[in-house]
């Protein structure tokens, strides 16, 4: 069988899953791999046959999506030719985490494509909603990369085609220990903001991973490094507990890891406002932004050691057998 596994490349999270899926859907057919998108850290362990520019948001630097920016970098007509472009009618299964390009490609060819993405699962009637409902917001999450079937990833079971999360081996194999930094990882705000507002609280040994910049080093209590995937897996394991922005892998993987946990969704993300959502319901703290206004709530999670206890089972190969299964026995179905 041939499978074309397409992934969209804004941010990490759709990058990291990738490691653990890319493997095992080896094992059960030809599979080539699609990425498209801008703003990710990562260096994949497998060959990427398609590197696409795609549709993807640029981060700012003071907590939000760049909306102008994003617009300046869009390059639509190349976009329209990417699509054309992409052969998916050459491939007998399409495996979609999110990614437009080859999900309008296939709609445009009437191809089915099968969303495999924590997005398909914010969309979900069940899953836990805002109390302002982002209607652009919605629209956008609902019509960005198009699918005929979805499954999904998200915080815990809130549906039947929901899943909990794809946890990295790479993290699953981590000793967990607790040397008493946090570790911080909020790709929306500048280094200069972030290290104005950390340093307030001195009794804390800060460790950003920071986006924006490319060298190392340190200012009165916050250390400053540029990302880089097994130095900021190793510092969430042995951390005391993770800041973080509103995504979805990160959040996961230090749950999963037993760490507290403080989040800062982005502002005009409606997927980032939806996990925070889920995470509050599960009774995560969640703060709007890093302004003084919110110290309070910083101090008392610092003050406190609430780690929110989830279980998260190794069940990626379970979910691929029943997606094949399902999916393979409708193609053989057509062709009959």
């Amino acid at each position: 069988m041939k499978i074309l596994y397409a992934i969209q490349g804004t941010g990490n999270g759709h990058l990291s899953r990738s490691m653990d899926i890319v493997p095992l859907l080896k094992k059960m057919g030809d599979v080539d791999v699609l990425v498209s998108g801008t703003q990710g850290d990562l260096s994949l362990p497998f060959q990427v046959k398609y590197v696409l520019h795609g549709f993807g948001f640029v981060f700012g630097k003071s907590g939000g999506v760049d909306i102008w920016d994003t617009f300046l970098k869009s390059r639509f007509r190349k976009f329209l030719k990417e699509i054309n472009e992409l052969p998916v009618e050459n491939y007998d299964l399409v495996i979609n985490d999110f990614e437009p390009v080859s999900a309008w490609a296939c709609y445009m060819k009437n191809k089915p494509c099968i969303g495999l993405s924590h997005q398909a699962a914010v969309l979900s009637e069940n899953a836990p909603k805002t109390d302002d409902t982002d209607m652009i917001g919605k629209l956008i999450l609902k019509h960005y990369a198009p699918v005929t079937e979805q499954y999904g990833f998200h915080f815990a079971k809130f549906d039947k085609n929901i899943f909990t999360p794809v946890i990295r081996q790479q993290v699953r194999d981590q000793k967990i220990e607790n040397k008493g930094h946090y570790t911080v990882y909020l790709p929306a705000y500048d280094d200069k903001r972030l290290i104005k507002r950390l340093t307030e609280f001195k009794d804390v040994q800060w460790d950003v991973f920071s986006k924006h910049n490319k060298k190392t080093f340190k200012y009165k209590n916050v250390s400053i490094q540029p990302i880089d995937n097994e130095h900021f897996i190793k510092s969430m394991a042995q951390s005391a507990a993770v800041l973080c922005g509103g995504g979805f892998e990160t959040p996961a993987e230090a749950l999963y890891l037993k760490k507290k946990l403080l989040v800062i969704p982005m502002k005009t993300q409606y997927e980032q406002q939806l996990n925070a959502a889920a995470l509050k319901q599960m009774g995560v703290p969640v703060i709007k932004s890093l302004k003084p206004k919110h110290n309070e709530t910083i101090l008392d999670w610092i003050n406190n050691d609430q780690v929110i206890k989830v279980d998260y089972p190794d069940t990626t190969q379970q979910i691929l057998d029943m997606l094949f299964e399902k999916h393979a026995r409708e193609l053989q179905h057509q062709l009959a």
